[in-house]
């Protein structure tokens, strides 16, 4: 490479995403699943380091974004560098920011590198959403301690005696992990909230997600993923080859019949027009301009800039305007110079308020600090090949993917610019501005 896009500040170095890979999004149904976030992350990352002929140690550091941590597997990151073969010498630490863990990784190796800390970086994002435990409610755990505590034969007889069989009614970890404890509201309420805001109407939620069934059902049949996805075999010989929570034969009239999950009866948030549980993995590889001379490699896209930005929690649906606009006022562009975004479904109903809240006028003075509405985001140049609702959103690897399936969107059509952006639970959100070269 013997020139900088125009695109990156002349004082930081350009930061080139050269591959990526994904493992297929498996739904939860109903047990633990077959593989790990390590597992996952492992099985992933082999084929994608093989690929380019990299030398496992030839990297600087390791990033992998992953919330619900196995108790087997702390700090994954680390984890699956050393199944990787990457060697003991090879630094790797996980990061977590609910929803946005696998952008994390990507936006930190990206600073890394800009700013001359590091040539060669390997960022993902696993998650097995089936792992998540089932946890002992407190009282449960007070009586233990007590029994653990009596020493004498009466204390354990008088603690015994305590017992209780609703002790052992176990709590869904997952659950209480998607409750925001500041604002007391599950995610799929804030969802609510958001649609009640912008007036989205259960028609529309239910007609988005049919159509990002159909998107990713296209992909699927165009064979247009398989360079993106990697299968998985696990210990019996079983290929998992595609994501399979997708769902071609779905129809307005079967949504329709869902009952509301989380404000019954009159809500809007359905399963069916929600992100689906599932397990996966993702990884891209960044490096600088030296790495590429120095392992002759061939980069697909560059990444321009990025923005995180925070809101309040019973809100956090509506994050991706925020960070978004932020990045786009930075880099002097309109909604309609981004060639294609993704925006992870995490509802329906929160996608669908975000483009609103783009076009509605006293959102935009009030809470963007703009004279007028940005404007309409032609849904044509948005999710193009589905999203979470009919993949799935593995927390921890949702941000990562949809970077590398952005990257990978562009290339097909032979587009330049793209934004990917997720809300993230907490209220808060991150953006990503690429480039393809």
């Amino acid at each position: 490479m013997d020139s900088q896009p125009p695109s990156i500040a002349p004082s930081h170095q350009p930061v080139y995403i050269v591959d990526g890979a994904r493992t297929p999004f498996l739904k939860a149904r109903g047990k633990p699943g077959p593989f790990t976030p390590v597992d996952l992350a492992v099985q992933c990352g082999r084929p994608l380091l093989m690929r380019q002929g990299l030398a496992p140690d030839a990297f600087d550091q390791v990033i992998l974004g992953c919330v619900n941590v196995v108790s087997d597997e702390m700090n994954p990151a680390r984890v699956a560098a050393l199944r990787l073969g990457m060697g003991a010498e090879m630094p790797a630490f996980s990061v977590q920011i609910n929803c946005g863990s696998g952008m994390q990784s990507i936006d930190t190796g990206y600073r890394y590198i800009r700013d001359g800390g590091a040539d060669l970086i390997l960022a993902g994002g696993a998650e097995a959403l089936s792992h998540a435990p089932l946890l002992f409610k407190q009282s449960a755990v007070n009586w233990f301690a007590q029994l653990n505590q009596a020493r004498s034969l009466p204390a354990k007889l008088k603690a015994l005696s305590r017992f209780r069989p609703s002790l052992f009614k176990p709590v869904i970890g997952l659950q209480r992990g998607l409750t925001d404890p500041i604002a007391g509201l599950n995610m799929g309420q804030t969802a609510e909230l958001v649609a009640q805001l912008f007036d989205i109407q259960r028609e529309s939620a239910d007609a988005y997600a049919l159509m990002s069934h159909q998107r990713l059902a296209a992909a699927q049949e165009g064979g247009w993923l398989k360079d993106e996805v990697i299968p998985l075999f696990d210990r019996h010989g079983k290929q998992y080859g595609q994501d399979d929570g997708v769902r071609p034969d779905n129809s307005i009239e079967a949504l329709s019949q869902l009952k509301p999950v989380f404000e019954k009866p009159y809500g809007q948030v359905t399963a069916g027009n929600s992100s689906q549980i599932t397990d996966g993995a993702s990884w891209v590889i960044l490096a600088s301009e030296q790495a590429l001379i120095k392992h002759n490699l061939t980069p697909l896209a560059v990444i321009v800039d990025s923005q995180w930005s925070a809101l309040e929690p019973e809100i956090m649906g509506l994050g991706p305007v925020l960070s978004s606009t932020a990045l786009l006022q930075r880099q002097g562009h309109q909604l309609a110079d981004i060639d294609l975004w993704e925006i992870n479904e995490a509802f329906a109903a929160q996608v669908l308020a975000c483009l609103e809240a783009w076009q509605d006028a006293a959102f935009c003075k009030q809470v963007l600090g703009l004279d007028h509405p940005l404007g309409r985001l032609d849904p044509a140049r948005l999710n193009i090949d589905g999203g979470a609702i009919s993949l799935g959103h593995p927390v921890g690897t949702s941000g990562n993917r949809i970077v590398l399936h952005l990257v990978k969107a562009l290339q097909r059509h032979g587009l330049r610019r793209g934004i990917a952006t997720e809300c993230i639970g907490g209220g808060q959100s991150g953006a990503m501005l690429i480039e393809t070269l």
